[in-house]
């Protein structure tokens, strides 16, 4: 799911001696983030002094080659003004080595802050995230949240890239890269409940729906989905719509992957689960009637 407006900027993606020798080191080509980080993100925002202009954090997740996934964050304690900006190495250290323990697979990837403003201090902490992250590339995501007028709300991702013959840790250009939003299935409830409460009309927030209101919907949105593929192949096979190639291997992969994972796996293991209680059912049912039956014959 894309995040904020789309972006008409160059993204350069320039390769290093490591990455023409080893191609151990890529640039970042793609950001994706989970609703957990940004509303981390936003919750930081909310809980900052009146003389915060902007909060920053630390971005923790894991690397995938050219992608970066952003799975979590923390808030980061500094101070800026007109004249310098000051930020607590220590406490991001300590609450870094914290979440470390709790998810041994999730590092440092980069950092955030609020707002669009991208100014020598942002060059002077990415300065900073960068050796936290190397050999590795930080990424900067800049959230908009949208309050000030004229602004529009959005999610921006940027690496950064040295500017000069000799360059300075606050001279250094920030490079666009493309971001997204990635959730699992089971935060879509979630998800789905604060969509339904900004669009209520009433002031009362919508209560959190059973589970089998959740598997009723989710039900009717794949039969609503199976309903538009059937026509959509009806159209092509019958000549009225001409047919899209990869429409059609997408489609073939995934009927068919889902067909294989349903004969051989979730479903082989429900259907012995369901035969075992079956047969233990029907032994608890013999062993009843055998000792009723018993009874019976020594009261005789």
């Amino acid at each position: 799911m894309p995040l904020g407006p789309a972006s008409s900027a160059i993204n350069i993606q320039g390769p290093t001696v490591l990455e023409a020798s080893s191609n151990v080191l890529r640039t970042p080509t793609k950001v994706t983030i989970h609703p957990v980080a940004l509303f981390s993100i936003l919750d930081h925002y909310l809980r900052r002094t009146e003389h915060q202009d902007r909060v920053i954090g630390t971005l923790l997740g894991t690397r995938h080659e050219n992608e970066v996934e952003v799975r979590s964050s923390f808030a980061v304690l500094h101070s800026e003004t007109d004249e310098q900006v000051a930020v607590d190495m220590d406490y991001h250290r300590t609450m870094y080595e914290l979440h470390h323990k709790v998810n041994p697979k999730e590092v440092i990837v980069g950092w955030y802050s609020t707002g669009s403003n991208l100014n020598t201090y942002s060059a002077l902490i990415q300065n900073f995230y960068s050796q936290e992250t190397a050999p590795h590339q930080a990424i900067h995501v800049a959230l908009n949240t949208g309050v000030e007028e004229g602004q529009e709300a959005g999610v921006k991702a940027y690496i950064s890239s040295p500017v000069g013959v000799f360059p300075k840790p606050e001279n250094c250009v920030f490079v666009p890269v493309p971001v997204e939003l990635r959730f699992h299935d089971a935060e879509r409830a979630g998800l789905d409940l604060l969509v339904d409460t900004a669009n209520s009309s009433s002031s009362t927030s919508p209560q959190p729906v059973a589970d089998l209101e959740i598997i009723e919907k989710a039900i009717l949105s794949v039969s609503d989905m199976l309903d538009r593929v059937l026509s959509y192949v009806r159209a092509v096979l019958a000549g009225e719509k001409k047919g899209d190639p990869a429409v059609g291997r997408y489609l073939m992969d995934t009927l068919g992957a889902s067909t294989d994972d349903l004969e051989k796996g979730s479903f082989n293991a429900s259907l012995q689960d369901t035969l075992m209680v079956t047969y233990l059912a029907n032994l608890v049912r013999s062993q009843a009637e055998v000792s009723s039956r018993l009874a019976l014959t020594a009261a005789s």
